[in-house]
């Protein structure tokens, strides 16, 4: 029987670098030793020569660096990367990418987006350097492996696995700065897990993604401006105005618990969205629905749009991607309830 086909692509991040000192878990990045990064060769060379008996890992080459400097110019390439990659070979069981933790969310959900393949596509990363005592990357890259060769994770879209849970990449979210468990599904949990005797799913994403998308990999190439502004007690319309005179097409209001902003940033965010300015409301919370309540039905916030349970950068992708299709705010709100 032919061994499952994975692609491991490798862009970089704490995976992949490493310094002299196996107690330096905190300075790695920018501190006075600037760090290595290996390429994705050496990276995949540390997984057990057992797991290739198994499975076909083969490498791709993409970038070596941190995950900070990736935007929608980098996720374009990664999909079209990934896209190419299906089209050359059809019969690639799954795709495996590993990425910096920094961004991980973004980078995966904006792939689960725009991607139309079936296979399935796997984000993993580590917490600590592979120089450090506890280095947790190759355990998080084991798993990645396995979770893209396994048949039953094909349509679940794009998946980060990481401390052998798997998760969704439109509910996971990055929890803690420095521990291994950072990445949670906190409001609905993981779809799985990794354990030792195989991939294990207990549900799925009914949200669309991948091939239900209106989206495609193109639409990365030029997607407007959409900035986050946090709301704070006494926060004022200071930040507003100058996204919306910077161009911003859209604004995310980060807002307090439900989804409310104070006095000043209403009368702000109220202009710009009288100014053609798309608002997203959305909220601080860690869980929780900001719902389409009265207030931005018909109320002083009608005409904003509400995010659900996204979190603000992952609203903010959505948006960009809504805005290159449509300006309506009925439009735009029906992405948002589907996706």
């Amino acid at each position: 029987m032919a061994r499952p086909i994975v692609r491991v692509i490798g862009t970089g991040g704490t995976i992949s670098c490493s310094v002299d000192d196996p107690l330096d878990t905190l300075d790695y990045f920018d501190g006075p030793e600037p760090p290595t990064f290996a390429d994705i060769a050496t990276v995949v060379s540390r997984v057990p020569s057992k797991l290739g008996d198994l499975i076909d890992i083969q490498q791709v080459p993409f970038s070596a660096g941190p995950s900070m400097s990736f935007g929608p110019d980098t996720w374009f390439k990664i999909a079209s990367c990934i896209t190419q990659e299906a089209e050359t070979q059809p019969d690639i069981a799954g795709f495996v990418i590993t990425h910096g933790t920094a961004t991980l969310e973004e980078t995966a959900f904006a792939l689960s987006l725009v991607l139309k393949i079936t296979q399935p596509v796997c984000l993993v990363g580590a917490q600590l350097p592979s120089s450090a005592v506890g280095f947790d990357g190759t355990a998080n890259l084991v798993a990645g492996i396995r979770v893209a060769a396994e048949q039953a994770a094909r349509h679940h879209g794009v998946l980060v696995v990481m401390n052998n849970e798997v998760h969704a990449a439109r509910d996971v979210v990055k929890t803690s700065c420095y521990r291994v468990d950072t990445f949670r599904s906190s409001e609905l949990g993981p779809l799985g897990v990794v354990d030792g005797d195989g991939v294990h799913f207990f549900r799925q994403n009914l949200r669309k993604h991948t091939v239900n998308t209106d989206f495609s990999p193109n639409l990365l190439q030029a997607v407007p401006r959409v900035d986050i502004v946090y709301s704070y007690a006494g926060g004022d319309g200071t930040a507003i105005e100058a996204f919306v005179k910077a161009g911003a097409a859209g604004i995310i209001s980060c807002g307090m618990l439900p989804g409310v902003v104070t006095p000043g940033e209403k009368i702000a965010l109220q202009e710009a969205s009288l100014n053609d300015v798309v608002i997203v409301q959305s909220s601080r919370a860690v869980r929780g629905r900001v719902a389409h309540r009265w207030a931005l039905r018909e109320g002083s916030l009608r005409n904003f749009i509400s995010s659900g349970d996204l979190p603000p950068v992952k609203a903010r992708i959505l948006l960009m991607l809504a805005l290159s299709r449509t300006k309506s705010i009925d439009e735009i709100q029906a992405i948002f309830d589907t996706h």
